[in-house]
């Protein structure tokens, strides 16, 4: 190790100066320009109200060195000090004026120092990697975005090393050589700074109106002309690739949201939160992106249709990085008729041994083909359209009730949301939105109309978004529906994309409110009926991000209430509740999350023993969990996880994954069951009150 920090030293004294070279970026005209329409933008158009003063101004300095540095390894504490004291009360003023200097000036010594330290990293690697003892108590603090910055540089250097030796020990522990992981670090550090080293002006632009834009709230950012065409690339329906949603954070690409019925969502192992550490196509060798741009990593992953890409991944429930899923998805298109609504009907049998019919709607997505409704096309397609044939037919077969699942929907289009709404009620509103100038106005049925008045359940989970949310939150106002599941996601604003004479701008208009008055915003729709949940909501969900915009409550609408289910909810939420502790699948999701959210561990060992014991201790709390839940059902147990993989892998190899509803899914089940409650509860009122 001597060896590298003799070298790091030696080759920092050569670049000590705050702000260096020719190479250094600046800014650009055209970017001065920009700053000031994205300013008066927010300052017009944007629901939050900030005032652009010396507290911006410390929080944007502050939200720039975390997007730079978001674990404080690079950036001195004399830096920072010196920053605050240059800039802190003066980012507002040079905003207002469009100056960028301070922007460039803190990049290029944050990058200059970045470039030192892996020219030093990378030319002592294979000796220092030699040099490492996986026997000692040494260990590295995961989370360092609230600990001090490093004082010196022989602190930067010490955090540099450390953080090597944890990806050494990771590559150990699946079984590398030395001459492996010199490697593949290798090109690691050397791809990171290849990267960082043609960085040009407009990424350091837009990395710093971002960390002023997302002050507002997590939804509003700057899109450069690059960024634009890939967002433009992924809000069409013929994109082909995998179907996931992505984001970068820290030195990860991470999965945010899957589309339903895409590539991914189908194939059935990448989750939200997954963290993708490599790329590659088909059968060749994986390319490692831990430190690439978010649009590099787009590019790779997005492939022709037909074609195999397999990503390596950190599960979200991992004990530590250096565990790693294998995930092969093959490209296709996301098409609208996969994101449709389906039907299917399911049988309840009661305690007198009848049989009782229960219809559902599976909708993943609030979608309406708009090219065919301009041409006026009579067959165009639509949320709401799909459900009302499909309700018909449900109920011409014998559907006593009906179920909708929302589980997963990640919203769409408002317009359907309330016509969707529409189906269930007589007549009123739907929704209500609130505009950045503080004016409301509502969304409704406006005209009396058929519409379906039997037994009605919404099921959501923390994936159920934005359009999901205002019509289960219009059901549960109504009290026309009975809501089971899990709260969902929590995000009650709506954006919309506004070009630029440079880029364009998404930017957060308003935000929806229930016609209780409530939003739907950072809380979401909290159901009736809980229901055991499978999302970790402080990884997942409106409030798991920074600066969301908090809930609040604006006056009611006018309407009717149904008033079809307060008095009977306390007997069927213990009726249900009785079930669930029974049920095997809600016994397991409770164990498997309440285990994977114990795990919390500040500093993680870089101690090989103690890394393969904590490695063995997760893998055997796992395997009985899993085991539990195999042995409930009759089923043999497991002898290891690595069983379960392979069993995967072939029922992906041999099974058609389509769209088919499974009427065996737990949540499915006991959403018919409390059907069946319901209706039962109310014969029962009906026959007393006679």
């Amino acid at each position: 190790m001597m060896l590298f920090r003799v070298l790091f030293i030696g080759l920092v004294m050569m670049t000590s100066s705050l702000f260096l070279s020719a190479e250094d970026l600046k800014p650009e005209r055209i970017h001065q320009i920009t700053t000031l329409e994205v300013v008066d933008k927010l300052k017009r158009r944007h629901y939050r109200e900030l005032s652009i003063n010396d507290q911006l101004s410390q929080d944007f300095l502050a939200a720039y060195l975390a997007a730079l540095d978001p674990n404080r390894l690079i950036i001195l504490a004399a830096e920072v000090a010196q920053y605050q004291r240059l800039y802190g009360n003066k980012l507002d003023n040079m905003l207002l004026s469009g100056d960028l200097q301070a922007a460039y000036d803190i990049f290029n010594s944050y990058r200059n120092r970045v470039i030192t330290l892996n020219t030093a990293l990378l030319a002592a690697l294979p000796q220092t990697i030699a040099s490492f003892d996986f026997n000692d108590d040494d260990a590295m603090q995961l989370d360092r975005s609230e600990a001090a910055w490093p004082a010196s540089e022989a602190e930067v250097n010490q955090l540099a090393e450390r953080r090597l030796k944890a990806a050494a020990l990771s590559l150990r522990l699946a079984d590398k050589s030395n001459e492996e992981i010199t490697e593949l670090l290798r090109k690691r550090y050397q791809n990171q700074a290849d990267r960082l080293s043609k960085l040009n002006s407009e990424d350091v632009y837009q990395a710093y109106i971002n960390a002023f834009t997302q002050l507002y709230d997590p939804h509003t950012n700057y899109l450069s002309p690059v960024s634009s065409e890939n967002f433009d690339i992924s809000m069409s329906l013929k994109l082909e690739g995998i179907g996931a949603m992505l984001s970068s954070k820290d030195e990860f690409t991470s999965v945010v949201r899957l589309i339903h019925a895409g590539p991914a969502f189908k194939q059935g192992e990448l989750k939200p939160s997954d963290r993708i550490t490599a790329v590659g196509q088909g059968d060749k060798e994986l390319v490692d992106i831990v430190g690439w741009r978010l649009d590099e990593v787009v590019k790779l992953i997005r492939g022709p249709k037909g074609s195999k890409v397999r990503l390596e991944v950190i599960p979200a429930s991992a004990v530590s990085d250096e565990e790693r899923k294998l995930i092969t998805i093959v490209r296709d298109e996301v098409k609208l008729e996969e994101q449709s609504v389906q039907k299917a009907m399911i049988d309840v049998e009661d305690s007198n041994g009848i049989v009782h019919k229960f219809g559902i709607l599976d909708i993943p997505a609030f979608y309406i083909d708009f090219e065919a409704l301009r041409k006026r096309d009579p067959n165009y397609r639509s949320t709401t359209r799909d459900t009302a044939k499909l309700l018909s037919q449900l109920v011409n077969d014998g559907a006593e009730g009906i179920i909708i699942d929302l589980r997963n929907n990640g919203g769409g289009s408002l317009r359907e949301a309330n016509e969707l709404t529409g189906l269930f009620i007589e007549k009123g509103p739907s929704v209500q939105i609130r505009l950045s100038d503080k004016k409301t106005y509502t969304e409704a049925k406006q005209y009396f109309s058929p519409y379906y008045d039997g037994p009605l359940i919404v099921l959501v989970n923390r994936m159920s978004a934005s359009a999901s949310e205002i019509f289960a939150g219009a059901m549960q106002d109504y009290k026309r529906a009975l809501i089971i599941g899990s709260p969902s996601f929590g995000k009650g604003t709506v954006q919309s994309l506004t070009p630029m004479n440079h880029g364009k701008l998404k930017i957060t208009e308003s935000k929806f409110y229930r016609i209780s008055g409530e939003s739907t915003q950072h809380r979401g729709v909290v159901p009736d009926i809980l229901l055991p949940k499978i999302y970790n909501s402080e990884l997942v969900g409106e409030s798991s991000l920074d600066h969301a915009l908090a809930w609040d409550s604006i006056g009611k609408a006018a309407f009717k209430e149904f008033d079809k289910t307060s008095a009977l909810l306390p007997q069927l939420i213990r009726q249900s509740q009785r079930r669930v502790k029974l049920q095997p699948d809600f016994q397991y999701f409770n164990e498997k999350l309440a285990y994977e959210q114990s795990i919390d561990i500040d500093f993680l060992s870089l101690n090989l023993k103690e890394r393969k014991r904590l490695r063995e201790d997760d893998k055997a709390k796992r395997l009985a969990i899993e085991n539990k839940l195999r042995l409930a059902k009759g089923e043999k147990p497991l002898t290891s996880l690595d069983d379960e993989s392979d069993e995967a892998e072939q029922e992906t190899a041999t099974e058609s994954v389509g769209n088919a509803i499974d009427i065996d899914d737990a949540y499915l089940q006991e959403s018919a069951n409390v059907l069946l409650d319901f209706i039962t509860a109310q014969k029962t009122v009906k026959t007393v009150s006679r």
